[in-house]
């Protein structure tokens, strides 16, 4: 995973974030991948897909888009979506309570994901004590769920370009995910097959980023 910081923000906020960034558990490990490879649930991937997949992430590393995507000391785009429950749900509002977590979510598809939003929701009181809200933003049409934070449904595909996290998925990938039946014109509005990868960022009450996490694999 590639974790881009900036080790030259105040020492003052330094406690901050670590604080909450602490609070929620690192999901890049070792173990889901191995459930992976060896093509056990949830994934069920086929052995024959891993060599295509391995290839097509180690370009996307090679592009260096993970580098160009929005990182601690940028200011941050402004959020203005619908959440699970059909409410308008504005980042400037969220973050005039506090710092604010923004996660990437790729979808209802996605075990990954799904996995990392329920852990948050684990630690998302321990996180509010400590001053600060969570966000997840997804390009889905996002129903009502059991989480207690609000999840935005950005059908337009616009806060991912904006975040500069947006790629577009290779072919082998395309094929991949029609086998899996995971047709993301389905699930989405927008019909590109592109994907985000994933992020997460701490952002301050002036729309400056603390903390990002872009992982290109």
């Amino acid at each position: 995973m590639e974790v881009i910081r900036q080790d030259a923000l105040p020492a003052r906020r330094e406690s901050f974030e670590d604080s909450v960034h602490d609070e929620i558990p690192s999901l890049v490990s070792t173990k889901p991948k191995l459930r992976f490879k060896a093509g056990k649930p949830p994934f069920n991937a086929p052995p024959e897909i891993h060599t295509s997949m391995e290839r097509a992430t180690a370009e996307l590393l090679a592009s260096g888009q993970a580098g160009s995507a929005v990182k601690a000391g940028d200011r941050a785009p402004k959020l203005l979506l619908k959440d699970q429950h059909g409410n308008e749900v504005s980042s400037v509002g969220l973050r005039a309570k506090g710092p604010l977590v923004v996660t990437v979510y790729r979808g209802v598809w996605c075990p990954c994901c799904n996995l990392e939003l329920s852990v948050i929701n684990e630690v998302l009181p321990k996180i509010q004590s400590l001053g600060a809200n969570v966000v997840a933003n997804t390009r889905e049409t996002v129903l009502d769920n059991q989480l207690s934070f609000p999840v935005l449904s950005d059908v337009q595909n616009q806060t991912e370009a904006a975040f500069g996290l947006r790629f577009n998925l290779p072919d082998q990938f395309v094929e991949f995910y029609k086998w899996l039946r995971h047709d993301l014109r389905a699930f989405n509005v927008d019909a590109s097959w592109t994907q985000p990868m994933p992020a997460r960022y701490l952002i301050r009450e002036n729309c400056v980023v603390l903390y990002s996490e872009v992982n290109s694999d």
